[in-house]
């Protein structure tokens, strides 16, 4: 997939839209890939003992899901010059229903100059507002 053009884009652009379903067989696939074991990410029991309302999401599993429509909407992961999040909001996963976390992305900010775009991602559960001031910065030409 040839990158876009930064010619071709206008402020306010959607550049992608994705959603990502997560379970809690996700979350331990999560924790043993990156050796987060904190039991918050697997057992209800201890996550309401800590005054959570549930097993939640790992926040650099959401933050991945975030950024990779991103990525694939550049053609390269080494066009990602720049990417910062803010945890808003926990993800819990229901263990029947898990959670579905989607993204849009649409562009912020054009430079021309330094031949980057700013895409914006508006990352939700449901109509709740995960990851806040979500911003990907994306060299081009």
């Amino acid at each position: 997939m040839a990158a876009p053009a930064l010619a071709d884009l206008r402020v306010g652009d959607i550049v992608a839209e994705e959603s990502f379903p997560l379970t809690r067989d996700s979350l331990v696939r999560y924790a043993g890939a990156s050796g987060d074991f904190n039991p918050i990410h697997y057992r209800d029991d201890v996550a309401r003992a800590v005054g959570l309302p549930g097993v939640l999401a790992h926040g650099m599993l959401t933050m991945g899901f975030a950024v990779q429509p991103v990525v694939d909407w550049a053609g390269d992961p080494g066009r990602i010059a720049d990417y910062q999040v803010r945890f808003t909001r926990p993800v819990v996963v229901d263990p029947e229903l898990g959670a579905v976390v989607s993204v849009v992305a649409k562009v912020g900010q054009l430079d021309a100059e330094a031949g980057v775009a700013r895409i914006d991602l508006t990352v939700k559960v449901g109509e709740e507002t995960v990851l806040g001031k979500a911003q990907v910065r994306v060299s081009l030409d």
